[in-house]
């Protein structure tokens, strides 16, 4: 029976993602000059475990380029190569290409592949030039001879003889065999002296031992990095090969260790091999075995090398015509497994309740059925919020990205940044938590490049050179809070204003508050950059933020002072599928308000209600102007009655300005499942989704702002700047 590998490939490219995000998230934190053994392990641990799985699964192409990767690396973690700019920002370039190979593969694409062979250029030319940040010293003969013998070694001598177990641990041989074939020219020798009869085999045990010799100008550590998964499950002796005395004896008078390696290296050989290490001369004049996993039990086939180089082509032709798995999936805790397995265990309970129950009802056990609907309707809803954690994730999914957005955008920029990030494990999600994605990277890019300054003006202004950004998630009620600030030049109301009447989105004469001016920025195609560079000036950022925000069920406010920065502050439900809303009847029908979205609720006093240019209804609250939106009127819909006075208004805010809807009655607050009415019927302006109430009935689930902007048009314009001279109107 064969063993299909490709069903464990999702799972791979998945860690093979997180281990490319551990990488840029170490290499971001490495202070350059100063070599972090740890922090260099972390990263090479990473490149190593993507470059072991994509020998497993017969991906050459990742194999091959995270190969000289992990060389570089290696020689950081050595000591022999110094840890500066230049090479931090080529490993970055390394891990871009490394995703971008793996996420092609995974969906059966094409990737750049000029651009990675010049990344991969860039490292052998790396890897080529003369590193003297740890030279040999030339006084110290026996340090001299002793490197110069490890360098000289034409390679080494293995004898790895797995215990019995090892299969059960999970390990595979031919992994390992694959990852020391890319090091080098390899030649494998099977032991087969403990195979015992065939019927006394067990496919779970390993009998083979190997004796393999690996050729080619590694280390020995690297050789015993890949027998470290397996280290104490077999009996492993790494032994060197025979020295080739005339380069020993170049190296002895004191050469430096990399000028020897270099003279040492045979670069011909491995490029006539097509990029693969090693004389392919020299391969293909030995019997080299080759294990297949058909089973637990490995089999021993011999190959000559040209074949398993043209079994490798046929992999990479089949794996371009393969679909990808399902990349929709989520990793959760097992606390939230149980939670939601105990609560099933509780439901089930409840119900045998209540089939007992329903056997022999009579009036005297009504008081025992409704302690069960009780318990019904706590487990049921303690079993939805269960059901709800499992798709909550941490929002540090998302706050991931911007570190490496902010060190390659404040090079560009030539700018100073401190990126500080907090309340990365508040929950949210999964749905929003991609949706918010592209939002914050556009006010993260926005304030990188309109709100910090460069540090000489920075320095003018008698600021710390450099800047910081701040990216903050809390929770607040039944929301999601998301604070995006920085301290830098703050929004010139000035130029915005000047900027808005210039394209006629307000009047001269219009007195606007900073709130309201501050909005203008959310306009379609509104900028007020003086140059349109690859990064912003075209005015297509902000107002897809604020649209792709709406269309979460979230909001998005500003404020900003001048010279000492601005904070962006995004509200959003935790999550799409449920809503917490106030019900409220309009005649006989019913409406939902997000919750989100009330201010408050109000009986309405006729002596506060103001018409203002003989249509528009305004009602005082406090010191404030609120536009009155007659819901009715809206939706064509015959109410109790038309008398303000008789009726309810509920305060509602979205799209930056608050407005009374008048309502008949205030039904209650409760949960409900959002049903999407784009996709059941059609888009409905003003109208978000809808749902199924408890009796059966469907209600429209409103959208504040799509009201407000429908009733601008039903009324006339309800700016609440407007309402700031109503006072006066009124009183006189």
């Amino acid at each position: 029976m064969s063993f299909d590998l490709t069903q464990f490939l999702q799972t791979f490219y998945e860690e093979s993602f997180e281990g490319l995000d551990a990488m840029e998230s170490a290499l971001l934190n490495l202070d350059v000059g100063d070599t972090d053994s740890e922090t260099i392990n972390t990263i090479f641990r990473a490149a190593h475990s993507i470059k072991g799985g994509s020998a497993t699964f017969g991906l050459g192409q990742v194999g091959e380029f995270t190969h000289g990767l992990e060389t570089l690396l290696d020689q950081m973690r050595d000591g022999r190569r110094s840890v500066d700019q230049q090479a931090v920002d080529l490993l970055l370039r390394s891990v871009d290409c490394l995703r971008e190979i793996l996420t092609a593969l995974k969906d059966s694409k094409d990737f750049d592949a000029e651009r990675v062979a010049e990344v991969g250029k860039k490292i052998e030319a790396a890897l080529g030039v003369e590193d003297t940040a740890t030279p040999v010293p030339p006084n110290d003969v026996a340090a001299t001879e002793g490197a110069a013998s490890i360098i000289a070694a034409k390679g080494w001598e293995i004898s790895f003889r797995p215990h019995v177990h090892l299969f059960r641990t999970g390990n595979d041989p031919v992994r390992m065999f694959r990852e020391l074939e890319s090091m080098g020219a390899l030649s494998v020798v099977v032991d087969t002296a403990a195979l015992p009869p065939f019927a006394n085999l067990d496919p779970e045990e390993s009998y083979l031992a190997w004796g393999l010799t690996l050729e080619g100008d590694i280390t020995k550590t690297q050789v015993e990095e890949v027998f470290e998964w397996v280290e104490g499950d077999c009996d492993l002796t790494i032994e060197p090969m025979a020295v080739d005395e005339t380069v020993e004896l170049e190296a002895a008078p004191g050469v430096e260790t990399q000028a020897v390696q270099e003279k040492a290296s045979t670069p011909t050989a491995e490029a006539e091999n097509g990029g693969l290490p090693g004389s392919a001369e020299t391969v293909s004049e030995q019997t080299v075995v080759e294990t297949k996993h058909s089973s637990p039990a490995l089999t021993s086939v011999a190959h000559p090398v040209d074949e398993r180089q043209e079994q490798r082509r046929g992999d990479d032709d089949r794996r371009q015509s393969t679909k990808s798995a399902d990349s929709g999936s989520i990793r959760v805790g097992i606390t939230k497994v149980d939670a939601l397995i105990n609560m099933v265990g509780e439901l089930v309970i409840t119900q045998s309740m209540l089939n007992q129950l329903g056997e022999d009802f009579d009036m005297s056990r009504l008081a025992k059925l409704q302690e069960g609907l009780t318990q019904l309707e706590r487990n049921t809803r303690e079993l939805q919020e269960s059901v709800m954690q499992i798709r909550m994730l941490p929002i540090s999914f998302a706050f991931n990205r911007f570190p490496r957005m902010v060190h390659d955008l404040s090079q560009k920029f030539g700018k100073k940044v401190e990126l500080r990030l907090s309340g990365e494990q508040t929950e949210l999600d999964k749905t929003v938590m991609e949706k918010i994605g592209d939002p914050l990277v556009h006010l993260v890019r926005n304030s990188l490049d309109h709100g910090l300054e460069t540090p000489e003006a920075r320095r003018e202004l008698g600021k710390p050179e450099t800047g910081l950004l701040h990216l903050n998630a809390y929770h607040q009620g039944g929301n999601i809070v998301i604070e995006i600030s920085d301290d830098g030049a703050g929004l010139n109301k000035e130029r915005i204003l000047a900027k808005a009447i210039e394209r006629g989105l307000v009047s001269e004469d219009e007195n606007l508050s900073d709130e309201r001016i501050y909005e203008l920025i959310f306009q379609a195609g509104f900028s007020t950059a003086e140059a349109v560079s690859d990064i912003s000036g075209r005015g297509v950022g902000m107002d897809v933020v604020r649209r792709n925000i709406k269309d979460l069920g979230g909001t998005i406010d500003v404020t900003s002072l001048d010279g000492r920065g601005t904070t962006f502050t995004i509200r959003l439900p935790l999550t799409l599928a449920i809503l917490d809303g106030q019900l409220v009847r309009i005649g006989e029908e019913t409406y939902i308000i997000p919750l989100v979205s009330i201010v408050e609720s109000l009986q309405i006093r006729s002596e506060n209600v103001n018409i203002i240019t003989g249509k528009s209804e305004v009602y005082q609250l406090r010191d404030n102007y609120l536009p009155i939106v007659r819901l009715y009127a809206l939706f064509d819909q015959v109410p109790d009655n038309t008398v303000l006075e008789n009726g309810l208004l509920v305060v509602v805010e979205g799209e930056g300005q608050r407005v009374g809807l008048f309502v008949d009655d205030l039904l209650g607050q409760q949960q409900v499942v959002i049903k999407s009415l784009e996709t059941n019927y059609q888009r409905v302006e003003g109208v978000s989704g809808a749902t199924i109430l408890g009796d059966g009935t469907v209600a429209l689930i409103l959208d504040i702002g799509g009201l407000i902007t429908c009733s601008r048009r039903h009324y006339g314009n309800l700016e609440n700047t407007k309402w700031a001279s109503a006072k006066r109107t009124a009183a006189a």
